[in-house]
């Protein structure tokens, strides 16, 4: 038996402002793609209930023409279960009436497939602290229980005390809240795992996104984390001390990119001469024929011989000056303050 635990879809939700106005409108269409073919690929692999783990909208007050897409999808594909556990972004979020559609609320509740419960609770300030000793498990079932929150040691509103499920014959703890995937032991029985978002929508969601299938048999309950996202985003940390080729840059750039259709940031490390003031720049226009979109942030210092500014009578040399005489700055902390200055005094844009 099959089942695909998903969360943190964040219908409707604002797309990174870094990327222009264009990427922005595909990603959104993206995220609903990505969940309508999560839905195709259910059908085709039997799989009997999507189990989402809160976070499906991004507000409590979602966009008509998100409502419509989700609760169609649930309609149309009547053979699939969707169990739906709201999160904190849509924790009062409407629903409607479909026979396919099972929800919770602020007690525990649960679903049965044959051998496998599926139990799951919202968590709010009135079960916060009791919704654990209120958990009750048969042992001889295959227990899956489904919660949103953050992992820790603590109970409390958006948080799951990990401890306190340990024992309690859980199987596969499938969470929602952490918009990367990730996973580990729960006791010598159970494991937990965070599905991730199915798709990024901004650089702070970089990497594989998708989904984990889990699969249940007489052995026990398995998960595999499927990568499914339709665009993936990519962040790269690049030391370009060295290079002295926006060209050679580049390329050693392009290596990094996984796919065409990637968006891809790059953050340009390490220590260059002072004159190389356009490099992020110039490495952007080379690497906009490479991904979908990418964005070039420097983050270099510069090798500036400050000597060459001692007897200078300009705004800059008085500026140098001044910074070097200083005592309430460490060495490093000038040679930053008179990279950055300098720059500023170009007229080129600092971002920091």
């Amino acid at each position: 038996m099959k089942f695909i635990h998903c969360a943190d879809v964040h219908l409707g939700s604002r797309i990174d402002s870094r990327f222009p106005r264009e990427v922005s409108e595909r990603k959104r269409e993206e995220v609903r793609n990505t969940f309508r073919r999560m839905v195709e690929y259910a059908k085709r692999e039997d799989v009997c209930a999507i189990l989402l783990s809160g976070d499906v909208f991004d507000s409590d007050k979602p966009f008509k023409k998100d409502k419509e897409f989700f609760f169609s999808v649930v309609e149309r594909n009547p053979e699939i279960d969707f169990l739906y556990l709201r999160g904190n972004h849509d924790s009062e979020g409407e629903s409607r009436d479909l026979p396919n559609l099972k929800l919770f609320g602020e007690e525990w509740h649960a679903y049965e497939y044959d051998d496998v419960v599926i139990s799951g609770i919202e968590i709010a300030p009135g079960n916060a602290t009791s919704l654990y000793a209120a958990l009750s498990l048969s042992p001889e079932k295959k227990n899956i229980v489904m919660l949103h929150g953050q992992i820790g040691d603590a109970s409390g509103v958006d948080k799951i005390n990990l401890p306190r499920l340990r024992d309690k014959h859980i199987d596969y703890l499938a969470l929602g809240h952490v918009h990367t995937y990730a996973s580990g032991a729960l006791d010598a029985r159970g494991t937990y795992a965070y599905c991730g978002c199915p798709e990024g929508r901004g650089f702070d969601e970089a990497g594989e996104k998708g989904f984990v299938l889990i699969e249940v048999s007489e052995d026990g309950v398995a998960h595999t984390f499927q990568p499914f996202c339709e665009r993936m985003i990519e962040w790269f940390s690049l030391d370009v001390t060295g290079y002295d080729s926006a060209y050679d840059v580049s390329r050693m750039a392009a290596e990094y990119i996984t796919e065409k259709k990637s968006i891809c940031r790059f953050e340009l490390t390490g220590e260059l001469e002072a004159d190389a003031d356009e490099l992020a720049a110039d490495v952007k226009k080379y690497l906009e024929s490479e991904c979908f979109f990418v964005d070039v942030k420097d983050r270099t210092r510069r090798r500036i011989d400050v000597g060459a500014y001692q007897n200078d009578l300009s705004l800059a040399g008085e500026f140098v000056r001044h910074v070097l005489a200083s005592a309430a700055y460490s060495d490093e902390e000038k040679e930053q303050i008179v990279s950055l200055g300098l720059r500023a005094l170009k007229g080129i844009e600092v971002d920091r």
